[in-house]
């Protein structure tokens, strides 16, 4: 009877953990999904409130912070250039044991319209690191790097 009772149990918060893992994954699914939409709108506050304030960014040019990048991206936003477009394909979650890390990967076809009127079409890799605290995910580390050219292996 104990044994059943165990395995009950057990069976209970593997399911409790399935349902918490599939709300979770909704979460980030629509986190990422509103973070490249305001990146592509060129939207800088709804998009840089999605970064924790000590967040690591790694970018073609080296690593960087988040003050750093903001003022860097407004300076380049508003000095004519504009996402015209920014589209996710080949995307992958996957969760921390704990259900508060998630990491997620994905190729990032950005199209930019820049301050010169020429428009550029680049794909990238992309890999966001979300933490969960106080009920809120927030990004604390990205890795956003030139995809190599189809075909490549």
């Amino acid at each position: 009877m104990k044994t059943a009772w165990l395995c009950f149990c057990a069976l209970l918060l593997a399911a409790l953990s399935t349902f918490a893992r599939a709300d979770s994954k909704a979460e980030i699914d629509q986190l990422e999904k509103d973070f490249n939409a305001a990146y592509a709108a060129n939207d800088l506050d709804k998009y840089f409130g999605y970064y924790a304030a000590d967040a690591i960014l790694w970018f073609p040019e080296g690593r960087t912070d988040v003050p750093s990048y903001r003022k860097m991206w407004t300076a380049y936003i508003q000095g004519g250039a504009q996402l015209q477009s920014a589209t996710l394909s080949d995307y992958h979650v996957k969760f921390g044991p704990q259900g508060d890390a998630a990491v997620v990967s994905y190729v990032l076809r950005v199209k930019t319209l820049e301050a010169d009127k020429k428009v550029t079409d680049e794909v990238f890799q992309e890999t966001d690191v979300w933490f969960k605290a106080g009920g809120n995910w927030k990004l604390v580390q990205v890795h956003y790097s030139p995809a190599p050219p189809a075909g490549h292996k």
